[in-house]
């Protein structure tokens, strides 16, 4: 197969940008790496682009494997055909391959199989020409008491067995059959008498039914979910009456008793063999469905919250809240570097509150920090409101998601980091480097436990790592990496190395000190000129002898921009100081090549804020003065911060325990076709409340105004 012609009308660009971009994959570059530095070779392809190929021809190439393995058996069975090699070579899909196979897929016993052993196949297809009653009448001729076959109703029991086998494996059939399912099938949910009690979260699928190819993602998946824990029964049905006039229009050619006895075979066909094995397919296919689109709910959030506006390099405070084992708090460095601890206790009477106070005001004094990150777990609020009625010496408070802090401070990760701090002082740290970086804080994290995904351990985790990890590749190139001071887990994301380079890089630069410009970095083992092509342009090398270190140029393009320096008579580092000078290049001079307009308008680009981060600035949130469900009220205007976006809607945090939901519907005036449209995961939002469902935990807003604040 000519993959890159195939993959070009997929999605839709030039068969000659998909085979360069299949040539630069084959040749051992990131997604990351062609989407920044070889634009000349794939005509612009971006990330997205060149992933669908990637995935394209890691499909095409799994179908081309199947096919080889399908055609090997046949011919080693001595059963493929002309035909049925054309048919096989023109099969797109494996559904298709697998349809053509299934006739001749060696088979454990059945009742089929037992009927052919006694010799009654001819039967079968004397049956299946419909002639009058021809085969009929000779069944008797097929009794033979040795083989198993007593009367001539015996045989035609067993040649039944056959034609239903037959109309079984059909192609055509089975074509026709998957079209029926998807367009007019419809799941059905009930719930397990008994059941009804204890699964009450599924009570919107104990009486549910709705059809197969309406059926949204989150639903089939929590149907599905109901059904494995044993308290929905979930079955997929079509028009009994469509399908068997399925069968009949394939197999029924006349009439008389052979045609009777293709019909009882027809039926059982249908109730024995077909609706259990298409329910069976179908209900993979809808999975799969609803798997693909959990995945990519979760990789838009979780994108969102990667590159969620930093607080950089700037002093914090953190606090892990809490009541009855007191609150956290650490003081942080701009680095993240853990300064001092200590614990407070400000909901433990009077003399707890005034002892808090001190302890705050002399951290505050000592350390000086810009923010104070507060974790929005429990008594989040209350410690908010504390912080409050203080003289914070102009510190300001914000409030940042511990969704997988737990997770983070008994990981292996922290202990390394962190080898002398009990699980508390290590959560509150994280969150404070939360805010001053989420992206570095959050890599070191397992990406299902941060709370931004939808039933994601119950998708196909092998789709689920796959996507996870592209996009935390991604986020992590878009915003470039510092050499001297990431972590092994940063680091292992960037293009090209991986975590056993990641850890050499840090090995080495705790041995030797921090890298002066990027060509040191061929001197870590392992690091050869493949890797370092791959890695370089997304690694900082801040205040090195080298300004174009501290930028995202490519060292490959070092050349092309010393020449335009040269050209105005001035240094590398005065053309990236002045716009003036930049004003005077003309880019088109500077085309050979190895250099092309993309890659010069790209440099240039950066030349203007060298190393610049493409995330948002960052700005202090405050709630409204609420701090429980029942402080709510119907018709309430509330600021809030999206937490998670999924296929029905989104989760807003107004300042309470629990997040409201935004339905869908509720979203904006017009249709909604995807809420990810309207709301992203770190959105600053205004709600109103609809409803407070205090027995049930559920707060019901609507997006005001359908816009973000």
């Amino acid at each position: 197969m000519d993959y890159a012609a195939a993959l070009a009308g997929e999605i839709d660009r030039g068969e000659g940008q998909v085979r360069a971009t299949l040539q630069l994959l084959e040749d051992g570059a990131t997604v990351p790496f062609i989407a920044r530095y070889r634009k000349e070779r794939t005509g612009g392809l971006d990330e997205v682009e060149i992933a669908a190929v990637r995935d394209g021809v890691r499909r095409m190439r799994e179908l081309d494997a199947r096919r080889d393995s399908i055609l090997a058996s046949l011919q080693e069975r001595d059963l493929l055909t002309e035909e049925l090699s054309r048919q096989l070579a023109e099969a797109d899909t494996m559904a298709r391959l697998e349809d053509l196979y299934r006739p001749f897929r060696p088979k454990r016993k059945t009742r089929a199989s037992r009927a052919r052993n006694r010799g009654l196949g001819p039967l079968a297809e004397a049956l299946l020409r419909q002639e009058g009653g021809r085969g009929v009448s000779s069944a008797k001729s097929y009794v033979d008491p040795e083989k198993g076959v007593e009367s001539p109703e015996d045989a035609l029991r067993g040649a039944r067995d056959i034609v239903a086998e037959m109309a079984s494996d059909s192609p055509a059939v089975r074509r026709r059959m998957r079209r029926l399912y998807l367009e007019r099938g419809k799941f059905r949910s009930s719930v397990i008498s008994g059941k009804e009690k204890e699964g009450a979260r599924f009570r919107d699928y104990f009486d549910h039914t709705e059809t197969v190819d309406g059926a949204p993602s989150h639903r089939v998946l929590a149907m599905r979910r109901g059904e494995r824990e044993l308290v929905l029964n979930l079955a997929v049905e079509v028009p009994e009456e469509a399908a068997a006039s399925i069968l009949r229009d394939e197999f029924l050619t006349g009439g008389g008793p052979d045609a009777e006895q293709v019909e009882i075979a027809l039926d059982d066909c249908w109730k024995r063999l077909l609706a259990p094995s298409m329910e069976t397919e179908i209900r993979s296919l809808t999975r799969e469905r609803a798997d693909r689109k959990a995945v990519d709910v979760f990789a838009s959030n979780l994108r969102s919250l990667l590159l969620a506006p930093p607080l950089g390099r700037r002093p914090v405070m953190a606090v892990d809240p809490g009541y009855r084992t007191g609150c956290k708090l650490v003081c942080l460095d701009g680095t993240g570097a853990l300064l001092e601890t200590a614990t407070i206790y400000p909901f433990k009477g009077e003399g707890g509150r005034r002892a808090a106070t001190e302890t705050v005001a002399r951290l505050l004094e000592a350390h000086g920090p810009e923010v104070i990150a507060v974790g929005d777990g429990t008594a989040g609020r209350e410690t908010e409101s504390f912080l409050a009625s203080m003289d914070l010496r102009g510190a300001a408070v914000a409030t940042v998601s511990e969704s997988g802090a737990s997770v983070y401070s008994a990981s292996d990760v922290a202990r390394e980091e962190l080898p002398d701090q009990d699980v508390t002082v290590r959560g509150a740290v994280s969150i404070g480097r939360r805010l001053q970086d989420p992206l570095a804080e959050l890599v070191k994290l397992d990406p299902k436990s941060i709370g931004v995904g939808q039933y994601q351990h119950d998708v196909d985790q092998g789709l689920l790592k796959r996507r996870l990890d592209d996009v935390v590749e991604s986020c992590v190139n878009t915003v470039g990496v510092v050499l001297n001071t990431a972590s092994p887990q940063l680091l292992s994301y960037v293009s090209g190395l991986g975590p056993k380079l990641a850890r050499r890089i840090v090995h080495r630069r705790e041995k030797h000190g921090a890298f002066r410009t990027r060509r040191e970095l061929l001197e870590v083992r392992g690091l050869g000129p493949k890797a370092f092509q791959q890695c370089a342009g997304f690694l900082r090398v801040l205040g090195g002898p080298e300004p174009l270190d501290a930028s995202a140029v490519h060292p490959e393009s070092y050349r092309a921009v010393r020449r335009m320096a040269a050209s105005l008579s001035c240094s590398v580092r005065d053309l990236m100081e002045s716009r003036e000078l930049r004003r005077r290049v003309e880019l088109a001079d500077f085309v050979d090549g190895d250099t092309g307009l993309p890659t010069l308008r790209d440099i240039m680009e950066e030349l203007e804020k060298p190393g610049r981060d493409p995330r948002e600035s960052f700005r202090p949130f405050r709630f409204a003065d609420v701090h429980s469900m029942e402080d709510l009220s119907e018709g309430m205007s509330l600021p809030g911060i999206v937490t998670n976006v999924t296929a029905f809607g989104a989760f807003v945090n107004v300042g309470v325990k629990n997040d409201g939901l935004v339905h869908i519907s509720r979203m904006a005036d017009e249709y909604v076709r995807d809420p990810s449209d309207y709301a992203k995961v770190g959105d600053r939002v205004t709600v109103r409340v609809l409803s407070v469902d205090l027995e049930r935990g559920r707060i019901s807003l609507a997006l005001q105004d359908g816009r973000k604040s």
